[in-house]
């Protein structure tokens, strides 16, 4: 994920927000593999297939490396540079992963991780309890 400009990657984090202009700024100039990412963040299982199906699948692996799969993290850790396994790590409070971008200065990549952390707290509660009342951007 270092190859991203950091204005990118702020793009990226407003899309893991929610919010929809971003994410379709995204497909629009050039970076959809990002708006997918945000969207299989956000529990979007088409959007993960499609990172698959389309040469991405390196944020597929990160996003199924969030999600606890311990293959996609002995992937990460041996075929990717270390701040994909570290960012993934991050994105679940694992305290050294945290530690490492922090050490490095990595701040876009602790922003990032902080967001998926909360996106991925509030899906489990919904999933949790299923009544929830949406609206629609």
């Amino acid at each position: 994920m270092e190859r991203y400009d950091v204005k990118i990657l702020l793009m990226l984090l407003k899309a893991i927000q929610g919010y929809k202009d971003y994410f379709e700024w995204l497909i629009k100039n050039g970076y959809p593999e990002l708006a997918a990412f945000s969207g299989a963040i956000r529990g979007d299982r088409d959007a993960l297939k499609w990172l698959f199906d389309n040469k991405y699948e390196w944020l597929g692996i990160i996003v199924n490396a969030i999600d606890g799969k311990e293959e996609a993290r002995q992937w990460l850790a041996k075929g990717m540079p270390p701040v994909n396994l570290m960012f993934a790590m991050a994105c679940v409070h694992e305290e050294n992963a945290i530690r490492w971008l922090r050490e490095r200065d990595l701040q876009i990549f602790l922003m990032l991780a902080d967001e998926v952390f909360e996106v991925s707290d509030m899906l489990d509660a919904e999933a949790a309890f299923p009544y929830v009342y949406h609206t629609k951007n």
